[in-house]
């Protein structure tokens, strides 16, 4: 069949000379699915959702996106790499997230049966060059999808006005698993003690952070006395001389959760020293603040953690890896985020307004399970098109 002009034109600006096959890791047994993400942050989604594809289907999948993420690459969108990337892995079905499209790889991905779809679609773009450069190249590509699931409505209108048969609005997917698990009789027994104290947690706080958390709990202090901080420290290994600190320069009563110390009506500052617990952690504040995003690389917990199990976020303006999962729960104004060691103070004080907090702590949950409910729709359109029970 004659390829358009637009598909030609594009073959061409990314020519290379066929050379030798590139070498592929082994591929695994059984079916398979390509799972492609363009940006580190379209990873997050992609990455649970094929730990879903493995746990409930037993599907392998291969996972592609930036090098600096430390991930595979996906082939040059031109046709002798793309084939030779399809003869080694043979996918059974690809799921591309974001807003790229690949035409190269979409229009061989027809000619070989091999269903495709996008996830977390924003407006599409083309790989490599503009759209209008290659005549009907956009529109070709796309109407090769066998459904486009959207981040919102006017990403939905850009891919049905380019020709996409099947779209959906449905938002983004999870990019956490199922909310952290905690010792039942250990959360009951400690929101007992703390039942009649408002609770704040301090999550993956690097030392460097350690000075502003401790100037909001002292200021917060002062609109609520029996106020309680959960502190954890990034370092588990630093909370025995974090706790003399607190104790020598504020005066303040220290529990320490590795001494077996309960945080009686006394205590100002409660010391886990493990990272293994934040699922009980979570349970108990309404408001978490996520080290690291102060004054370290980036936060150093992941934000769905807190907003699945209904804790309301605060955090810095360094998200690390978890930037697009700020951004929407600030959207949806279930994430605080501050500059400094005097805003962590304000917000903090703000948030402890038991009104306040519970709004932003549904909000958060809220984020967290329309994430769940798209990974659930995009695994049921995908055992479709395997033709899965």
């Amino acid at each position: 069949m004659a390829l358009s002009l637009g598909r030609r034109l594009y073959n061409l600006t990314g020519r290379r000379e066929a050379g030798a096959e590139a070498a592929f890791p082994p591929r695994p047994e059984g079916r398979l699915i390509w799972l492609h993400g363009p940006k580190e942050g379209a990873l997050q989604g992609l990455v649970h959702l094929a730990n879903k594809l493995a746990e409930e289907d037993g599907i392998a999948t291969l996972v592609t996106g930036p090098r600096e993420a430390g991930r595979m690459a996906a082939p040059a969108d031109q046709p002798v790499e793309v084939k030779a990337f399809l003869n080694h892995w043979r996918p059974d079905a690809i799921v591309l997230a974001d807003d790229e499209i690949r035409p190269a790889l979409l229009f061989e991905a027809e000619a070989r049966g091999i269903p495709a779809m996008v996830v977390d679609g924003r407006e599409p773009s083309l790989v490599r060059g503009r759209d209008g450069w290659f005549p009907g190249l956009m529109r070709g590509a796309v109407q090769t999808l066998r459904h486009v699931f959207a981040v919102d409505e006017a990403a939905a209108r850009a891919y049905r006005k380019a020709g996409a048969a099947q779209v959906d609005v449905l938002g983004r997917m999870e990019a956490v698993s199922a909310a952290l698990a905690c010792h039942e009789g250990e959360r009951a027994a400690l929101a007992e003690l703390l039942k009649a104290r408002p609770v704040w947690l301090a999550a993956a706080v690097p030392q460097a952070e350690e000075a502003a958390v401790i100037a909001a709990h002292r200021a917060a202090l002062r609109l609520s006395h029996r106020l309680l901080l959960i502190l954890v420290p990034e370092q588990p290994a630093r909370a025995e001389a974090l706790a003399v600190e607190l104790e020598a320069q504020e005066g303040w009563i220290v529990a320490r959760r590795a001494l077996d110390e309960e945080p009686d009506a006394e205590t100002s500052v409660y010391l886990p020293d493990s990272a293994e617990e934040y699922g009980l952690w979570y349970r108990l504040a309404p408001v978490t603040y996520l080290g690291g995003s102060l004054a370290g690389e980036g936060a150093l917990r992941d934000p769905l953690e807190p907003a699945a199990l209904g804790s309301a976020i605060i955090h810095g303006p360094r998200p690390g890896p978890y930037g697009a999962t700020f951004g929407r729960l600030g959207a949806a104004r279930a994430a605080r985020a501050v500059g400094s060691a005097t805003d962590l103070a304000e917000a903090l004080g703000d948030l402890l307004a038991p009104d306040r907090a519970a709004l932003a702590a549904q909000a958060a949950w809220t984020v967290a399970s329309d994430g769940a409910e798209v990974t659930e729709k995009v695994l049921q359109r995908l055992r479709q098109l395997l033709g899965l029970p």
